[in-house]
């Protein structure tokens, strides 16, 4: 049994994490600020974004702390099946983000799964007219290995 004031103060903070708590106007993080703290940092590459499905991918990558550009996190990936699709999932931003003009490379960092695949190929079709450099992370074994 808990008494009531620990009752009150998880209540307190599931109402802060409502309020408190959006998406990152720029690379669509949780954040409790407009712009969360990796677009913020001015010592972080703007123009290299690392292509994410979600939060968890992002804090997997930054762990390594051998990453210095900055994020974008989809929220999802195509997936037909599912009833997914581009408009349901952040790519647009990411869009908009490249036309601004200030993006050199693009990482691609999704799941070695057919829905990873269709997302990246997408990616890859919207973006290449836009000029941008476009590059995915290894995976998997070598051919020859």
């Amino acid at each position: 049994n808990r008494t009531e004031t620990e009752v009150k103060q998880l209540s307190e903070s599931l109402l802060r994490l409502k309020t408190d708590l959006h998406l990152c106007e720029k690379c669509c993080n949780v954040s409790d600020t407009i712009c969360c703290t990796i677009c913020s940092n001015a010592m972080r590459q703007q123009e290299v974004i690392c292509v994410v499905e979600d939060f968890s991918d992002q804090m997997a990558i930054e762990s390594t702390a051998q990453f210095i550009g900055v994020y974008h996190i989809l929220g999802g990936l195509i997936s037909p099946m599912d009833g997914v699709g581009p408009d349901d999932i952040h790519i647009q931003k990411l869009i908009e983000r490249v036309q601004n003009g200030e993006v050199s490379e693009i990482i691609l960092a999704l799941s070695a799964t057919v829905e990873g695949d269709t997302t990246m190929y997408y990616i890859a079709k919207k973006l290449q007219p836009l000029g941008v450099k476009i590059t995915t992370i290894a995976r998997g074994i070598s051919v020859g290995g």
